[in-house]
């Protein structure tokens, strides 16, 4: 074997979901890896991060199904390393932590693959904070134990029920909820007070996470009424009583909520961002994408003559880069643009424009293609020229106005919109609201997910044209009362959980 040609494993954690507590290595290695080898539990946000074209394995692990053997998974990273790779196996919490790392790395080191091994956050410690327990308190305990529900021969483990009581710390205890019976009996068993505080806690760290909050006599009994499921883990000791003091990740105003976002990859940030800053757990899920039409021989000739243009429209973020990236590979400045005037069709756009250096004169109060129309008829002399830089699928909405007022104007394709990759997570029925930010958005995420049932996605949409492409699908519609992403935050935070 080539040693040049022998590629590379890194064992990465994930952490328990919140793509927030991935670490800044981990999303490092991700972003330039060959291939990504993940488990079913890796969060639907640190998927999102996996570059579109990285090959992706799925070895689909959950608690109490393997679809994969664990044999199998060590020989598909020996195989994809072999092969000269880059290979990332992404596991859910920390690799080292049940977490199966060590078996894994058994295989490459009896063939001598280079590794490295990424910690994740482990949902021991994880899962428990965001459900307001600490696992360590003064007043209460002086220690933590982490215990597996079961081992590799065993469905359930070998516990010493008597020594763990007698630690006197607090237990957590990783996927035991099948074994949640016999845990908490061994408990008792083993001399623990019946009245000591015990919880479950189910997906934890995400919008929709649960906890049951007992005792150890009366948690089985408390987690069947709730109906507990897998992903869960179970916290016992005194710490336990502190979840009604320092709960807080369900106190945030959008703490609840699973949103999924539409926007291409490179536009979705700002409002991503505010999400997740209002708690909310944020889905990416671009399902259109704007490329820059090459070799564009009409924008080309508009920029030799720039200077006969008096205003210039944009109506569109995407449509202000292709522009400006234009400008660029002619190495034309803003210099070039001289007096010209420029209008935008909303805040984001407006944004665009300025943070390259030129202050937007006009731009309508409704945020839309007919008001953007109207208010250029209304402010050109006719003696002006305007250049309308937008997409090439562009609607009538703008130009119409312009024509009927009689102004000349140059309409020029910049971009072309495509549909979405579907490499990313897909919808589902955990996702509470989907964010559309125009009509293409909805066409986008239609194609993508043709088989879900539309009258149970609840569309959060910027506009009316926006809302009437959701409505021809079923979807339940609710309009945002300004085009603005700020104003459709203000919508989901004003709509019932």
């Amino acid at each position: 074997m080539d040693e040049q040609k022998m590629g590379k494993v890194w064992l990465v954690g994930a952490g328990p979901s919140d793509e927030g507590l991935f670490t800044l290595k981990g999303k490092a290695v991700l972003e330039a890896a060959d291939v990504v080898v993940y488990d079913k539990l890796v969060g639907q946000g640190i998927m999102a991060m996996i570059p579109t074209g990285i090959r992706r394995i799925g070895v689909g692990k959950e608690a109490g199904h393997h679809p994969v053997p664990q044999e199998q998974i060590n020989e598909i990273l020996l195989r994809e390393a072999l092969a000269g790779h880059r290979v990332v196996r992404l596991k859910g919490g920390d690799p080292f932590v049940f977490g199966r790392g060590g078996e894994e790395l058994e295989l490459l080191c009896q063939h001598q693959i280079p590794f490295e091994v990424v910690p994740g956050v482990t949902s021991a410690v994880s899962v428990p904070a965001y459900n307001g327990i600490p696992v360590t308190h003064r007043d209460f305990c002086s220690s933590l134990h982490i215990i597996t529900g079961h081992t590799k021969k065993n469905d359930e483990a070998d516990i010493d029920y008597e020594a763990l009581v007698r630690l006197k710390g607090t237990l957590v205890f990783l996927m035991g909820v099948s074994a949640m019976p016999k845990i908490c009996q061994g408990l008792l068993e083993g001399g623990m007070s019946p009245d000591m505080p015990a919880a479950v806690l189910e997906r934890g760290t995400t919008a929709h996470q649960r906890r049951v909050v007992s005792t150890v006599s009366d948690l089985p009994q408390a987690a069947s009424l709730a109906e507990i499921k897998t992903p869960a883990i179970i916290v016992v000791g005194r710490v336990c009583a502190l979840e009604k003091a320092f709960h807080w990740a369900e106190d945030r105003p959008l703490g609840t909520r699973k949103i999924a976002v539409t926007r291409p990859k490179d536009r979705n940030s700002s409002l991503a961002e505010k999400l997740r800053l209002l708690g909310a757990e944020v889905v990416l899920m671009p399902t259109i994408e704007t490329e820059p039409i090459a070799n564009n021989q009409r924008l080309d000739q508009a920029l030799d003559q720039i200077g006969a243009y008096s205003w210039i429209a944009f109506t569109s973020a995407a449509g202000v880069k292709a522009f400006y990236d234009a400008m660029s590979r002619r190495r034309m400045d803003i210099r070039r643009l001289g007096p010209i005037k420029v209008a935008a069709i909303g805040t984001g756009t407006r944004r665009a424009v300025e943070e390259r250096g030129i202050f937007v004169d006009l731009m309508p109060e409704v945020y839309s293609g007919a008001a953007l129309g109207r208010a250029l008829a209304k402010t050109l002399a006719p003696e002006d020229k305007l250049l309308l830089p937008r997409a090439a699928m562009g609607t009538d909405d703008v130009a119409a106005p312009l024509r009927e007022a009689g102004l000349s104007f140059d309409d020029i394709p910049v971009y072309d919109t495509k549909e979405g990759t579907c490499d990313g997570p897909g919808y589902d029925e955990t996702v509470d609201y989907a964010a559309f930010t125009s009509a293409s958005t909805v066409r986008g995420f239609v194609k993508l997910n043709p088989h879900i049932d539309y009258s149970k996605v609840k569309a959060i949409c910027i506009g009316r044209q926006t809302a009437e492409e959701a409505e021809r699908y079923g979807m339940e519609v609710t309009i945002s009362a300004q085009a603005t992403i700020d104003s459709m935050i203000e919508t989901m935070l004003g709509l019932e959980p």
